[in-house]
């Protein structure tokens, strides 16, 4: 069983002393197109590899990673639900949705129909779990000449506010910064 409130405290060894400190953990969703580099995201950040062998997500995945207590925030753990690029608008409607803190929504950066497809997660986020943070990942950078960004659809760049990063699953380019940035954002609004 998952649970989003807070942990009893945990014992841990800082130095030579022992001390206690409360756990909490947090809901992101991870959505995009099949294909993306969700999957191979989430390895990179919670394994630090990068796995060739290409195994579709069915239905959800969901893997931890702890944040330690820094002097600008609380230890949390990360529930990373790494969904089927399958479910389009429909994640919208399901019980996948419930508790999420924050999403991560991802395009492949070679592949402009799934930057359309983040317009879309992007909106139906915003409207689905309004004023809840929201992190755009341009996976496979290194797939792209030196400073290239894909030209990003007209919704994404007339609207958009939320990061965006540049990321590579396979060199680890901006995978943490990105990860971090969002659990920042979920604890800023007190998420």
């Amino acid at each position: 069983h998952w649970s989003i409130e807070p942990q009893p405290p945990r014992r841990i060894r800082t130095g030579l002393c022992w001390r206690s400190v409360r756990v909490t953990s947090r809901k992101i969703m991870l959505l995009g197109e099949i294909g993306v580099g969700k999957t191979s995201l989430v390895n990179r950040l919670v394994h630090g590899r990068f796995r060739t062998d290409y195994m579709p997500t069915i239905n959800v995945e969901i893997y931890t990673y702890n944040l330690p207590e820094t002097d600008d925030r609380p230890a949390v753990t990360l529930l990373i639900w790494d969904t089927d690029g399958n479910f389009g608008q429909t994640i919208f409607s399901s019980v996948y949705l419930k508790n999420a803190s924050a999403a991560i929504i991802v395009g492949d950066s070679t592949r402009p129909a799934t930057l359309k497809a983040m317009a879309g997660l992007t909106t139906g986020w915003r409207e689905a779990r309004a004023g809840r943070p929201l992190s755009l990942l341009l996976n496979k950078s290194d797939l792209l000449p030196d400073a290239d960004t894909p030209e990003l659809p007209e919704e994404l760049r007339a609207e958009t506010t939320e990061p965006l990063f540049k990321t590579s699953a396979k060199t680890g380019e901006n995978v943490d910064v990105a990860f971090h940035a969002t659990a920042d954002a979920i604890l800023r609004r007190g998420l």
